[in-house]
């Protein structure tokens, strides 16, 4: 332990004992900075600690955050360049900065620290985590996504995983620039998602599959009138008339439960244009496509899965899951009718992250569901400094192809034509 971390648990202590809890649920954040300011001078020069005014500035600092904010995470938090949190216990606090994943010096003091931070996050979206529910999904204020594990589930002290949100909205045009995707693939799915196509976004865990899904929503109609479920609200559209849904824990009893699969049954009678399901994870996706069939055109979820076939197969298990009584050919009929375009996307070794495949579901040919790949992305290896090389590559559109056919519709098919040229 150095000897700032040494001086500002003595200091915390000291302080915290004196604190009356209540009176800071009145206080202002600039008068309790000005209080603990004093304190902290009081007690450095009656203790004689060789300390400097850059240091008691962040003492100060850290117990403002502590009391208000987040404790050691608020640092990283505040950090834009930082995109996920990794916390196991309260020692080992990892980062992932521009897709590469290193060990933070940051640290907590102790696991009563770490615990009490997690059960403040849980509770400022109304949730909780405690010995009876461990486990816990909830975000912080400005939408990023948190999960909790606590003792006796988490062997090695309170974990916590968090997935930042981008205080920008990242567009098509931004994945585009970093090297996510061709222009013509963004162009494609920009046409999809206005025309009303009904996507799937594939990949697995980090690989940017939400942030690819706000971007796409940006191309819906103002006039669409569009419902969002979620397990922690991170969807940001931009349109006028969106009504977010979130789903609900049981209760300390074990009632109240609200899962995302009575959501999207709810969602049919709100009277959407569309439905965008934040994660299929479960027999939600029975009711999504159920959706997709009944003129919700332009739905879409994100599911993992690694490849564009393997998410059929899921989506086949998950089916399963909410009804048993449906065979399969029934199922993947359900499928080749509701899902229009399939668009997978990873995180690759060198931490980039790019859409592997655009592919279109054409139909069935027997038991098999028929995809075409519009896009692939071939890699043509990796650089002397490690990084990844490719070129996005694409046999064309078919004239059979349902984005062609909506894109008519909507008076955009020579849009469509130029993509391919």
């Amino acid at each position: 332990m150095n000897q700032f971390n040494s001086v500002y648990i003595t200091i915390r202590d000291e302080i915290f004992d004196a604190l009356d809890a209540s009176s800071l649920i009145e206080i202002s954040a600039s008068d309790l900075e000005t209080q603990l300011r004093d304190s902290v001078n009081i007690l450095i020069d009656k203790r004689q600690f060789q300390v400097s005014n850059l240091q008691r500035v962040d003492l100060v600092k850290a117990l403002l955050d502590e009391l208000k904010g987040l404790g050691p995470l608020q640092t990283l938090i505040d950090n834009d360049n930082i995109s996920d949190i990794m916390i196991n216990g309260p020692q080992n606090i990892f980062i992932e900065l521009n897709g590469k994943i290193d060990k933070s010096p940051v640290q907590f003091v102790n696991e009563k620290q770490l615990n009490t931070i997690a059960k403040r996050i849980a509770a400022n979206v109304g949730r909780r985590v405690d010995e009876t529910k461990p486990i816990c999904d909830a975000r912080l204020a400005d939408g990023s996504r948190v999960n909790i594990v606590i003792p006796p589930l988490a062997l090695d002290g309170t974990s916590i995983s968090i997935r930042k949100f981008k205080k920008h909205k990242i567009k098509l045009e931004n994945l585009v620039e970093f090297g996510a995707m061709s222009v013509e693939m963004a162009k494609l799915l920009s046409i999809a998602a206005h025309c009303k196509c009904n996507i799937l976004i594939s990949g697995g865990t980090g690989s940017g599959k939400t942030t690819l899904l706000n971007a796409m929503s940006g191309f819906a109609g103002n006039t669409d009138r569009i419902v969002t479920i979620e397990d922690a609200a991170e969807l940001q559209l931009q349109q006028p008339h969106v009504v977010r849904l979130e789903t609900r824990q049981a209760s300390i009893e074990g009632t109240g439960e609200i899962t995302a699969r009575d959501l999207v049954i709810n969602s049919l009678r709100m009277r959407p244009d569309r439905i965008i399901v934040g994660e299929c994870r479960g027999g939600e996706a029975f009711e999504m496509l159920q959706a997709m069939n009944t003129g919700h055109d332009g739905s879409m979820s994100t599911l993992h899965a690694n490849t564009p076939r393997d998410a059929i197969a899921r989506v086949e298990s998950m089916v399963m899951m909410a009804t048993s009584s449906l065979p399969l050919e029934a199922i993947r009929r359900t499928i080749v009718s509701a899902v229009d375009l399939i668009v997978q996307v990873k995180r690759l070794h060198d931490g980039s992250r790019k859409v592997i495949f655009i592919s279109e579901v054409m139909g069935l040919e027997g038991d098999n569901v028929v995809l075409e790949d519009i896009f692939k992305f071939v890699n043509d290896g990796t650089t002397e400094d490690g990084k990844i090389e490719g070129k996005f590559k694409t046999p064309g559109l078919s004239t059979r192809s349902v984005v062609y056919e909506r894109a008519k519709f909507f008076g955009l098919e020579n849009t469509v034509r130029e993509i391919f040229q």
